[in-house]
């Protein structure tokens, strides 16, 4: 299966990274064209257009920062849409909202072409290794087909249901963990206040019943103070916006989301839209005039576990 990859940021370039460590005939585009040029070096092909990707591709997969980015790089005069043919796949990897995949699903299906939605989630460095888990929705035939595809980029893989669903899920996980991220940063700070030596505290989290996936993974590199966890201010905000719109349809009265979302907002006008997330918690840093900081811990996460074959669970 030839398969072609659109946006090598943060994420995709590490999942484009896996298709082509495993020997996957690969095509891929960006607009930084650094990026690239990296994966033409490491043996990748490119292409001069999303168009030309699709015409190229069997599978076409976009991992891109925004539902706006996306519709550009599907609906352009050069995009995918006029690029797709009959039984060519769209796997939508991005973090999108459901209404907006389901609408471009329904254009690749008036070419003939499946759509698939198939966002990821466990951090950037499990991305690296393959070990991301993965959601998928659409047609289960189809999903089947492409699954050793994802077993290449993903641990973890869970068909959802009908396109769409793996989306939904996805802003859903992604909102639980912009709230656990402000809860740390409240919780590290009220121990430092209160006296507490905070690697002690990490530890005391890590084996209590308030431990989290976001405390033994963004916590390191807070306590460190690097902040490096690969995932930006701007795309929190985005994603919380899109888990409100879905909570707004569904008439649903939000309490502890509205607050969530204006505290991001307010980190992004304050350390910038393209400041790590986790510096989240330098609102209380600044405010209490403290740092949050421990020794032993490391400035960009790593996966320790070894690469090996996905499996759906």
């Amino acid at each position: 299966m030839k398969v072609g990859f659109i946006g090598l940021g943060n994420v995709g370039g590490k999942l484009a990274g896996s298709l082509l460590r495993n020997k996957y005939d690969l095509t891929v585009i960006d607009l930084d064209s650094s990026l690239t040029k990296n994966f033409i070096a490491k043996g990748a092909s490119a292409s001069n257009s999303p168009k030309e990707l699709a015409q190229k591709a069997d599978l076409i997969i976009t991992c891109l920062p925004s539902p706006s980015v996306c519709s550009e790089v599907m609906e352009s005069q050069d995009g995918v849409i006029n690029g797709l043919s009959k039984n060519k796949i769209w796997l939508e990897m991005s973090t999108t909202d459901e209404s907006e995949v389901k609408r471009l699903g329904e254009l690749v299906k008036n070419k003939g072409a499946i759509p698939l939605d198939g966002p990821v989630s466990g951090g950037c460095h499990r991305a690296a290794t393959g070990n991301i888990s993965i959601f998928v929705g659409g047609e289960h035939e189809v999903f089947e087909k492409i699954l050793p595809v994802l077993t290449v980029m993903g641990k973890k893989i869970l068909y959802t249901g009908k396109l769409g669903s793996a989306s939904v899920l996805k802003v859903i996980t992604n909102y639980l963990a912009s709230v656990n991220l402000v809860s740390i940063g409240e919780a590290l700070t009220v121990a430092k206040k209160s006296g507490m030596d905070l690697k002690t505290t990490f530890e005391a989290i890590k084996i209590s019943s308030g431990n989290s996936f976001v405390h033994e993974t963004e916590s390191q590199v807070i306590l460190n103070g690097s902040y490096n966890i690969s995932f930006t201010m701007d795309l929190v905000v985005k994603d919380i916006g899109l888990f409100n719109a879905l909570s707004k349809k569904h008439h649903i009265p939000l309490e502890v989301s509205p607050i969530i979302f204006n505290i991001f907002k307010e980190g992004k006008k304050k350390y910038g839209s393209r400041a790590w997330s986790s510096m989240i918690v330098k609102r209380l840093e600044d405010a209490c005039n403290i740092n949050l900081r421990a020794e032993g811990f490391p400035s960009e996460l790593t996966d320790n576990e070894s690469e090996e074959k996905g499996y759906v669970i």
